[in-house]
Order: structure tokens, then C-alpha cells, then sequence
């Protein structure tokens, strides 16, 4: 396929663009193969000449087309020109409602022009072939390809593990993703487990997703596990291999809690499928704990429902509260932080191992896990430590990021419309974004805890829908593999890496804090991320002005303390009572 048979026109004059907050400019447009530009005209009718547009067409969720037909006439017929009729005062207007929640109209003059562009950016927006996204594309002379990938080997965070304890060792059993298509090559995984038992506790697990570590809780020892559901099925099947892999992690006399995301109904309607839960009769020193959580439909409809209210500028203070209370995203938020400090809690204040897990083990459960992180590791707020704790808990972990983010929530809704009375639209679980809701929540009631700032949660959201890098791409390590991910594309880490972008991401109020953070759940304490859903709707000038001010009286500050030591170390070696002084 070439990218030229998807473009029905590739260049329009004088289109109007408007977007929320922002003056309408008049430009010419322009379609390539990965991007939609539009260059205003430079001084033109009072407007500058430095106003343009570059959005990632991948960045497009929905086209909402709308011309206008004023009539038919017969131009003026000149020597030698062919008879016919022509189109006058047609025209057009396009809406492009993208991933990242931005809305803009472009309004197109001449119907043909309009419905070629409208289909010409419906046809790229589509195409779904990974090797044919813009990151294999992209060549930023500022990087060079082998940076970033990875951001942390794992034979590296083994080794950070390897220097505390011995009873845990790093397998291959899963090298050429024959065990478990969704894992990375290697994982860490009991000492005291041969590689034939994990391959045979994998068959008895959902995707092969047999338990693996996690987390190591340095202050006590104790460790998180993920996996898939055990497949007991409806004659409750059992898999010894499975009951000594989890019983090897347990010393004699311990317990260990099982964190099931799904609720105990539907686990053991699960059952029915093949799925399940573990028995206690076989595995008599774990506890299972069931925090139900949300996904698939329900999880995206309520993402439909609050960018729609977030949307509705006509809604008084009732009704827009009523919204918000109705999408029930909040209590998806409070429902994610709760259980991830139960997972929190058993490891640092019961002092037991936790086993985290729902029925595929890539969605609720990492998100579980990865918050966990947040809440117990102070290294996982620093900026390098939550990069690498994402490229672990998500990436190589396995969640489907181009399943996903295929669409948003306006593609979502069009569908929810358009789908027949009986059949289901297909639900896209948002559970990256959730976590990064929670985790702007946690920065929200700790600003002096996390090292970096909204601003990378921000460029997170959209990198995992449309980006110039290949840090999101494919839906597992097996699959970025076969694509030639990491060969062949940047990496989102390395462009993060370099000081002048790394400083728009650093909190400027952040001070190392090593204890805990137990957040609050309480339905007072969980606010809507304005600066996400109201981030095209309102403008973010004085938020950005104040921002500007703090990072100037903190720089600012650190100057000063700078030479005051300077100058006390300075006075302190030119005196010669001093002098003496420091040299006894």
C-alpha cells in the first residue's frame, strides 16, 4: 500500500481553522502521509505569519463532515474551453475530534475539496499496520536509534534485587515466547522453581501468564506477584506445579493475600469458561481478597460521559455536578487508589507477600501493581524511576497499548450510536489513562513527593495514543520483536532524556521524601483532572505564568544558598584562625 492512494487531495487554500481558546487562522492546508499542516498566511489580512498546525494524523479519532451546496451555474465559455457545468459557493466544514481530546474545524471551501480531504484523513488515520506509523518514520537528528531501548534491562533491576536476597533468580524459559506470548524474554521468578514447572504452572494460567515478581518491598522482604486467572474451569481443576510455584514463596507458617480485580460473582462465573480462582483447599496459605474493578465497557462508557459533559459549555452547576457524578469516573479513580493500598498495606504494614491478578492479568492487574509501586518505592517518583517503573509493569509486562488506544472517546461514542440495538460496540479498557489519573491525584495530596510534574503524565496520555516515538507501539515484547520496534524507531526515553526537554517535566517543589505515601480515598479527597479533560477547553495562561514564577523563586533561591556556602567556605579558607581551625 502507498500512502499516495489515501490522499484524494493534497493541498486546499484558504481553509479556516478554529480551535477552543484559540483565534481562528486562515492557512493553507496540506495532508502527507503521516500529518495534517496548515500554514497561515504570512501577514495576510492582519494575521501573523508564524501560526501553523502539525497534528499527527494518528491523532485523529473521528471525522464529523458537514457541506454546503449554494447551487449550480454556467460559467462563461472562452475560446477553446470545454462546456460544462461548475460548482459555486460550495463549501465545507470538517471536524476533527482527536485522541488527546483536542477538538478543531476546519472550514474548506468547495464540497469536492471538503468530502476528499475528510476522506483522505479518514483513510490515514485508519491504517493499522504498525510498520506504517510514523515512529518507523521519524528521525530526530538529536538522537540516535539504540538510545532509551531499553529504559531499564531487566538483567539490571534483577541485579538490584540479586544484591538483597538469593531467593529469587532471572529465567529464559520464556526466550522465544513460546510460554507466554504476552511476556518479556526473561522474568524473575522463585530460585527454588525448575524452568519445567514454570512451563507447566504457564498452561494452567490464562495466556500462559504464570506468577512472576513484580515488586521486592526492601524494608521487610516481602515481594507483589502478577498473573493470569488460574484455569480451574467448572471441574475445578488443579495444577501442583502452579501450588509449589506459590508455595515457594511462602515460608512455613506465613500468608500470603491473592488480590483478585473481579468480583467473587464473576470469578466464579468464570469458572463456566474455564477460568477461576484459587482454591483454598490447594493453596491453604494464601487468602483471596476480591476488589472488583471496572473494565471494558463500563470503564469507557463513563470515559465517553465525562468528555462529553467536560464538552457542554451550557451546563449550569447542578446539572454539570449531576454529569459528573453520573459518569461515575471518580469512583473508577477512588476504586483504583483503594485497592492498590490494600496491595500497599498487606506488603508494608501486614508484612505479607501479595498476589495480584483478574482474568487476563494485562489490565486491572498492572495497573494494581504499578500503583502499588508508586505509593510504596520512593525511587518510582523520582522522573527515571517511574519511566522505568512504566517500561516494566506495562510494556514488557505485556498490556496491548495498540489495542487500546486504537480509538478515544469520540470514536467510542460514534460507534455506541451507530452499533445495532443488540450487538455490543467493541470497549476499549482505558486503563492507562486511569492510571495516570491516580497518579496525578497522588502528585495532587503529595506536591513535594514526586519528582516530576503533571506536564509528563500529559505527554504520557498522548504518547500512548499518537506519537512520533515507538516506546507505545505493538501490544507485547513478542510482537515489538517481529516489527523491529526498537531497530527501527526511537525511543520516548531518550527524547525525555535531554536537558532542555527533561526540565519541562521536573516538579520544582519536589523534595525526596523515603516514607510511604498512604493517600486518601475519602470521596472529598478525589478531584477531576481539569488540567487533562479542560485542557483544549480553557486556557492554562496564568496556571503556566504561575508555574514560570515558582521555577524562578527556586532557581532563584538555590543561587543564593549557592554563594552564601561559597562565600563562608571562601572567608573560612582566607582566615587564617579559621584556616587553623578546619586543619585540627
Amino acid at each position: 500500500m502507498e500512502f499516495s492512494e489515501l490522499i484524494k487531495t493534497a493541498t486546499v487554500e484558504s481553509v479556516l481553522l478554529s480551535c477552543a481558546g484559540q483565534p481562528a487562522v486562515k492557512g493553507t492546508l496540506c495532508i502527507t502521509s503521516h500529518h495534517l499542516l496548515l500554514s497561515s498566511c504570512p501577514g495576510g489580512e492582519g494575521q501573523p505569519s508564524a501560526v501553523e498546525l502539525w497534528l499527527l494524523i494518528r491523532n485523529v479519532d473521528a471525522v464529523e463532515k458537514r457541506v454546503q451546496n449554494v447551487g449550480w451555474y454556467q460559467p462563461p465559455r472562452s475560446s477553446g474551453s470545454p462546456r460544462g457545468n461548475r460548482l459555486a459557493g460550495s463549501s465545507g466544514t470538517i471536524t476533527l475530534r482527536c485522541k488527546d481530546l483536542k477538538v478543531l474545524q476546519l472550514e474548506i471551501p468547495g464540497m469536492e475539496e471538503c468530502l476528499n480531504i475528510a476522506s483522505s484523513i479518514e483513510a490515514l488515520s485508519s491504517v493499522d499496520s504498525v510498520m506504517m506509523m510514523y515512529p518507523f518514520f521519524h528521525r530526530p537528528q538529536s538522537l540516535r536509534l539504540e538510545e532509551g531501548w531499553p529504559r531499564l534491562p531487566i538483567e539490571q533491576h534483577f541485579q538490584q534485587i540479586a544484591t538483597k536476597t538469593t531467593q529469587w533468580r532471572l529465567s529464559d524459559v520464556n526466550q522465544d515466547f513460546a510460554v507466554c506470548p504476552t511476556y518479556p524474554p526473561a522474568v524473575i521468578v522463585p530460585a527454588a522453581v525448575s524452568e519445567e514447572t514454570l512451563r507447566r504452572a504457564a498452561r494452567f494460567r490464562q495466556g500462559g501468564r504464570f506468577p512472576v515478581l513484580s515488586y521486592y518491598h526492601t524494608r521487610n522482604g516481602t515481594v507483589m506477584l502478577r498473573s493470569g486467572q488460574p484455569l480451574t474451569g467448572p471441574n475445578r481443576k488443579r495444577c501442583p506445579e502452579d501450588e509449589m510455584l506459590l508455595g515457594s514463596v511462602l515460608d512455613e507458617g506465613e500468608r500470603g493475600f491473592i488480590i483478585d480485580t473481579r468480583s467473587a460473582q464473576t470469578a466464579k462465573q468464570a469458572r463456566m469458561t474455564g477460568g477461576g480462582t484459587e482454591p483454598k483447599s490447594s493453596y491453604p496459605q494464601w487468602k483471596r481478597l476480591h476488589r472488583p474493578l471496572e473494565r471494558g465497557r463500563p470503564l469507557q462508557e463513563s470515559f465517553i460521559k465525562l468528555v462529553e459533559a467536560c464538552n457542554d459549555a451550557s451546563l449550569g452547576m447542578d446539572r454539570w455536578l449531576g454529569r459528573l457524578g453520573g459518569c461515575r469516573w471518580l469512583s473508577h479513580v477512588k476504586a483504583a487508589l483503594s485497592t492498590a493500598c490494600l496491595a500497599a498495606q498487606c506488603l508494608d504494614r501486614e508484612e505479607s507477600c501479595v498476589l495480584v491478578h483478574g482474568a487476563e492479568g494485562t489490565d486491572t492487574t498492572l495497573l494494581v501493581t504499578a500503583l502499588a509501586q508508586v505509593i510504596l518505592d520512593p525511587g518510582c517518583r523520582t522522573l527515571k524511576g517511574f519511566q522505568e517503573l512504566l517500561e516494566r509493569e506495562w510494556i514488557q509486562a505485556g498490556h496491548p497499548f495498540h489495542l487500546r488506544c486504537a480509538r478515544s472517546a469520540y470514536s467510542h461514542a460514534r460507534l455506541k450510536q451507530e452499533a445495532p440495538p443488540l450487538l455490543p460496540f467493541p470497549a476499549k479498557k482505558k486503563l492507562s489513562l486511569l492510571f495516570l489519573d491516580c497518579v496525578w491525584q497522588l502528585s495532587r495530596q503529595f506536591p513535594f513527593s514526586l519528582e516530576f510534574s503533571e506536564g509528563l503524565l500529559l505527554t504520557l496520555f498522548d504518547n500512548a495514543y499518537a506519537s512520533d516515538y515507538g516506546t507505545f507501539l505493538c501490544n507485547n515484547e513478542k510482537e515489538r520483536c517481529l516489527c523491529k520496534v526498537k531497530e527501527n524507531t526511537h525511543s520516548l526515553w531518550a527524547w525525555l532524556d535531554q536537558p532542555e526537554e527533561r526540565k519541562k517535566y521536573l516538579n520544582p517543589l519536589y523534595s525526596p521524601n523515603l516514607l510511604v505515601i498512604w493517600p486518601s480515598v475519602e470521596p472529598q479527597s478525589i478531584q477531576l483532572w481539569q488540567g487533562l479533560f479542560f485542557r483544549w477547553i480553557r486556557s492554562s495562561q496564568y496556571l503556566d505564568e504561575a508555574w514560570a514564577e515558582i521555577w524562578r523563586l527556586v532557581e532563584g533561591s538555590n543561587t543564593a544558598v549557592k554563594e552564601s556556602t561559597e562565600n563562608r567556605l571562601s572567608h573560612s579558607l582566607s582566615d587564617p584562625a579559621a584556616r587553623m581551625e578546619n586543619e585540627r
